[in-house]
C-alpha cells in the first residue's frame, strides 16, 4: 500500500509510503481519501498525524503519470484529485502534518490540509506548478491564500520558488520547527495531547473556525453559537465544568 493508517494512543498516523519521494499518483490519492474517511469514522482515532517518513513528506504529483493525461482526462480526474485532499481537510478531529525533507506541489497542498504543521529545520516547501505551465490543482490556490494571505501566496505560486524552513515559519506556512529526527515525535505528542481532550468540543471548534473562514462572519457566528449551546448537552461539558469547580482548571479527564 502507498498509504497506511496506524493507530496508537488515540492518534492515527496516515503514513505516505511510496519511495523514494512519495509522489502522489492516482492510486496514492485514492488511498489517501480512503484512509482519511477511515480516520474520520473510527472511534479509536481521536487525532491524526500526516507523515511521509524521515526523509521526505511528499515531493508532489507523479509528473510522468500526469504527462500522459490530456485535457479530457484531467477534466475527468481533477474533482477526484481535490476530493482526496479535501477528505483530509474535513477530518473532524485535530490533524497535524509532520513535514520532513520536501513538501512540494501536491505535498505542500497536503500539508495545507492539516490544522497545524511541524516541519524539520531543513525542510523545503513550495508550489512549483507554474514551472510546468500549470497552477496548483489540489487546493493550493485556495488554502495557501487563506493561510498566509493572498500576496504571499501569489509570490510562491507565481514564482514557483521553494522556501526553506525558516522562511516558511516566518510566512506562517508552518507553525513550528524541529530537528528532522524529532519531527514525528513532536507531531505525535501534539496529537496525543489533543486526543485526550473533549472530542465533541474539539470537533465543534474545528468546524466553527473552518466554516467561518469559508463564509461571512454572520454565518460563522451562527455556527459558533449553535455548537456552543449544543455542547451543553454533552458529558464532556459536565466533566469539564465539574472538574474546574472542584479541582481547578486543566485537570479534567475526558472520556
Amino acid at each position: 500500500m502507498t498509504v497506511n493508517l496506524e493507530v496508537a494512543e488515540g492518534v492515527g498516523t496516515i503514513r505516505l509510503d511510496r519511495p523514494p519521494m512519495n509522489a502522489l499518483d492516482i492510486a496514492t490519492q485514492d488511498r489517501l481519501k480512503e484512509l482519511a474517511e477511515e480516520a474520520t469514522s473510527r472511534e479509536d482515532v481521536r487525532a491524526v498525524v500526516v507523515y511521509g517518513g524521515e526523509k521526505v513528506f511528499a515531493a508532489g504529483a507523479d509528473i510522468k503519470e500526469m504527462q500522459r493525461m490530456d485535457h479530457a482526462a484531467m477534466v475527468a480526474r481533477s474533482r477526484a484529485l481535490q476530493e482526496s485532499f479535501t477528505a483530509v481537510a474535513r477530518i473532524p478531529k485535530p490533524v497535524v502534518a509532520a513535514v520532513t525533507g520536501y513538501a512540494l506541489g501536491g505535498g505542500c497542498e497536503l500539508a495545507l490540509c492539516a490544522d497545524f504543521r511541524i516541519a524539520a529545520d531543513d525542510a523545503k516547501l513550495g508550489q512549483p506548478e507554474i514551472l510546468l505551465g500549470l497552477i496548483p490543482g489540489a487546493g493550493g490556490t485556495q488554502r495557501l491564500a487563506r493561510l498566509i494571505g493572498p500576496s504571499k501566496a501569489k509570490d510562491l505560486i507565481f514564482t514557483g520558488r521553494m522556501v526553506k524552513a525558516d522562511e516558511a515559519l516566518r510566512l506562517g506556512l508552518v507553525d513550528r520547527l524541529a530537528p528532522a529526527a524529532e519531527v514525528y515525535a513532536e507531531a505525535h505528542a501534539w496529537a496525543a495531547r489533543l486526543a485526550r481532550g473533549p472530542a465533541i468540543a474539539l470537533r465543534a471548534a474545528k468546524e466553527a473556525i473552518d466554516t467561518g473562514l469559508e463564509t461571512d462572519i454572520e454565518t460563522g457566528l451562527a455556527v459558533e453559537r449553535t455548537w456552543f449551546a449544543g455542547l451543553f448537552a454533552t458529558e464532556d461539558r459536565e466533566i469539564g465544568m465539574r472538574s474546574f469547580v472542584e479541582e481547578g482548571p486543566g485537570k479534567a479527564k475526558f472520556r
